[in-house]
């Protein structure tokens, strides 16, 4: 069974960062073009920022989520905006009705706080990826994954290739998402429970530095003891950099325990390119060398 059907409605809603009223044209795109593939966008009010960067109240983004969750006509929500105000919304989404209404719900970056908390308060899965991939520079490979693997029920979305690091297999449920924006969550009761999960990381600015920040900071919260398996996204400003060490290389060092499985992936990210994978639900990788 789809995740959509032709004619359905769906939300786009921004719960980080206003967009720019300069992107106002981006978006009317986007909004045309999920017209074309037959479905029926519905914008929340809050889209565009009124004071950069902010877009409305917390409690009143939070209050639009909800009621374009509650409208059983609007059958997934699409968050389109990324840095740094997400977490703003946790308090005013109503976890109980979420978890006894599963509806898919799709964001990537500043959303990491957003999906894990809905997955960690709820138990449903959710999707890790940007819609505003059908208008990037890969725009008609995304348009041919998103059609078939949303309308379609193909999993062209969700495949997506990888290498070993160290380890020949990883299985587990996936969490996480960005690492910068996964770690606000730490200290609350939203933060995902990371034992036997598998753990994505991916980031977009950064460089060698705060990863390290970052990365030994999970470490002194001991989910790297807890974890199955890290599967490492793009780590976008350190590779086109060339920045070294490399986040490979900066991971091994820091987790230093080769019994952990570790994976890096070109297509999960900030990448035009980037595939979806779903929080929430099992993963199965393997090293097809050692198979």
């Amino acid at each position: 069974m789809s995740i959509l059907n032709k004619n359905d409605k769906i939300a786009i809603v921004a719960c980080s960062n206003g967009q720019p009223i300069a992107n106002k044209f981006k978006i009317d795109n986007l909004l045309e073009l999920l017209k074309k593939l037959s479905l029926n966008p519905i914008c929340s009010n809050y889209i565009y920022e009124n004071t950069s960067p902010f877009n409305g109240a917390a409690k009143d983004k939070g209050k639009a989520f909800m009621d374009l969750y509650r409208n059983n006509e609007i059958k997934a929500i699409f968050d389109i905006s990324g840095g740094d105000l997400a977490n703003e919304v946790l308090d005013y989404l109503d976890y109980d009705y979420i978890s006894k209404n599963p509806k898919p719900f799709f964001g990537y970056s500043d959303l990491t706080t957003v999906l894990n908390a809905i997955y960690s308060q709820s138990n449903n899965p959710v999707y890790l990826y940007q819609i505003r991939n059908l208008i990037s520079s890969d725009s008609e490979n995304q348009i041919s994954n998103f059609t078939n693997s949303l309308l379609n029920n193909e999993d062209d979305l969700f495949k997506f290739s990888y290498k070993f690091i160290q380890g020949s297999k990883i299985e587990g449920t996936v969490v996480g998402g960005n690492i910068r924006c996964l770690l606000k969550l730490a200290g609350t009761k939203y933060i995902p429970d990371f034992t036997d999960k598998v753990l994505l990381l991916e980031s977009m600015g950064g460089e060698a530095g705060l990863m390290s920040a970052f990365l030994n900071q999970f470490k002194q919260m001991g989910v790297f003891d807890k974890i199955q398996g890290l599967i490492l996204g793009t780590f976008s400003k350190m590779q086109e950099n060339n920045i070294t060490p490399t986040i490979e290389e900066l991971v091994l060092s820091i987790i230093d325990n080769p019994d952990l499985p570790i994976a890096k992936t070109e297509e999960i990210g900030h990448g035009a390119n980037s595939k979806c994978i779903i929080i929430g639900k099992n993963i199965s990788l393997f090293n097809h060398k050692f198979k």
